[in-house]
């Protein structure tokens, strides 16, 4: 690219916010941003615009993984929540993870960011490790709320990877702050909501929280009060039988398939055969066609060839 043609999308970059800033405010609402306060939400750059409003103004924008970095940059509370949104998983790398999670001042940004964004990251399990540890307040909550949105929306890991990270939830049970404790058991209580054998380990871990100190006794009481619930069981058992009935259709398919196999060979070994003629029953009619010729042959000579 010229100097030039960079100057050009720089431009052009530059635009798409302006634009993308000027949507946002045309949806503006002074009693959403005053209301915020009441929701824990701390954000001096804030317009005041529903999350509602912005995930359609993603939808209408799409992937846009150069307008996310743009975004983001603003520093503008919605501007943040809408890279959520427009940015590219795919472009995600696991350092851009680690900037954009630094500067989250919030737990409103640093969830949508988690839900929408991080968990369909091909790093997102291993940002979980990474974050875990750390002691700023929002990148620990990161760590277990982007635990638990992988719980909710990843169908394709197995079981071990989400039990390699109940020591991960246990280690940091004992962090009082309120942002990271929530985040703590929102983990804990979707782990142990994936499986029947994730379930039985999260309510393991629970009550081994549950009696012990006052952080870790809030977090495995708050999660047994989930994983009891007959709907989270009930969730469970439908999770089971779709599982059963995906794997049901090919063994079906499978039998049906061999047995279509079986009648059509048993068909073709009963089907009657055509009867070879037998060089006697077709000498009448050589010698029919043999006379017929003859006779040609004689009318052809009497007329002089």
């Amino acid at each position: 690219m010229t100097e030039d043609q960079g100057a050009a999308a720089s431009r052009s970059l530059a635009a798409e916010v302006n634009d993308a800033i000027h949507q946002l405010e045309r949806h503006a609402s002074e009693q959403i941003r005053d209301g915020m306060a009441r929701y824990g939400i701390v954000a001096p750059r804030a317009l005041g615009v529903s999350v509602g409003d912005v995930r359609a103004l993603g939808k209408r924008i799409g992937k846009n993984h150069a307008l996310a970095r743009a975004l983001w940059k603003t520093g503008v509370y919605e501007a943040r929540l809408l890279a959520a949104f427009v940015a590219d998983p795919v472009e995600l790398g696991p350092e851009e993870m680690d900037r954009w999670c630094r500067d989250f001042d919030n737990w409103a940004v640093c969830d949508t960011l988690c839900f929408h964004l991080f968990d369909r990251s091909a790093h997102a399990f291993a940002r979980v490790r990474a974050w875990a540890p750390k002691r700023s307040e929002f990148v620990r909550r990161a760590a277990f709320a982007l635990l638990a949105s992988l719980a909710l929306h990843d169908r394709s890991t197995d079981d071990a990877a989400f039990v390699a990270c109940l020591p991960l939830i246990e280690a940091a049970a004992s962090d009082e702050r309120n942002f990271v404790k929530k985040g703590v058991s929102w983990a804990l209580r979707g782990v142990g909501a994936r499986s029947r054998a994730l379930h039985a380990a999260s309510i393991e871990l629970a009550e081994r929280l549950a009696a012990a100190g006052p952080a870790e006794r809030w977090v495995g009481k708050d999660a047994l009060r989930d994983l009891m619930r007959p709907k989270v069981r009930a969730g469970l058992a439908a999770r089971e039988a779709r599982r059963s009935a995906k794997k049901a259709p090919s063994r079906t398919a499978s039998r049906e398939s061999s047995a279509k196999k079986r009648t059509a060979k048993k068909s073709a070994s009963e089907r009657p055969r055509a009867k070879a003629k037998s060089p006697a029953a077709s000498a009448p009619k050589k010698a029919k066609k043999a006379k017929k010729m003859g006779n040609s042959s004689a009318r052809r000579a009497a007329r002089g060839g």
